[in-house]
């Protein structure tokens, strides 16, 4: 029997079909939800939703409502000094890519610092924490993937203005999966 025959009478042919379109009902949480705008879109440098996230100025650029809920993306403009503590993600893996300035990454207890153009990758499940170090402000964009992360921002920006409430920052992280270490 040939593919195109076997595909046909298998049924694996109406599976493939069926498939994209069952993955772009789901949401990080499982929820069925029809991502609905999933096509082409272009995002200047200044565009985007900005979310005030404990001293990281986020421009959301990308969300999972625009990729079928497979990545999100978004520009960090950071100080020095600011940075995220040693945590993990069950949920999604993250790409690091510095536009400017320095920052520090920790991944799997491995320290290394990031310059103009460098990328790191933390895979969910291992320990990572970044820190802007030198004297001027970092750009920093992330992915992550898939999406679902957004929502955890979303709700962390709307925490008051002032030093983070530890307590509230990590049962908010834990609701989407992520525990500091």
């Amino acid at each position: 029997m040939d593919r195109k025959n076997f595909i046909k009478t298998s049924g694996l042919g109406l599976g493939l079909t069926l498939f994209p379109i069952m993955v772009q009902c789901q949401d990080a949480g499982g929820n069925s939800e029809l991502s609905v705008n999933i096509g082409p879109k272009i995002v200047k440098d200044g565009e985007g939703e900005t979310f005030k996230v404990i001293g990281d100025i986020q421009s959301h650029k990308l969300i999972g409502a625009e990729t079928g809920n497979q990545i999100v993306e978004w520009v960090s403009d950071v100080e020095p000094g600011v940075g995220i503590p040693p945590h993990i993600h069950t949920n999604e893996d993250e790409i690091f890519r510095v536009v400017k300035g320095q920052v520090e990454i920790m991944v799997n207890g491995e320290t290394t610092i990031l310059n103009e153009g460098d990328i790191a990758y933390a895979p969910r499940n291992l320990s990572h924490s970044w820190k802007v170090v030198g004297t001027e402000k970092a750009k920093l964009i992330t992915s992550a993937f898939p999406s679902g992360i957004e929502f955890m921002f979303a709700e962390l920006a709307k925490l008051p203005a002032g030093p983070p409430d530890f307590e509230k920052v990590s049962e908010i992280c834990g609701k989407h999966g992520i525990s500091f270490v």
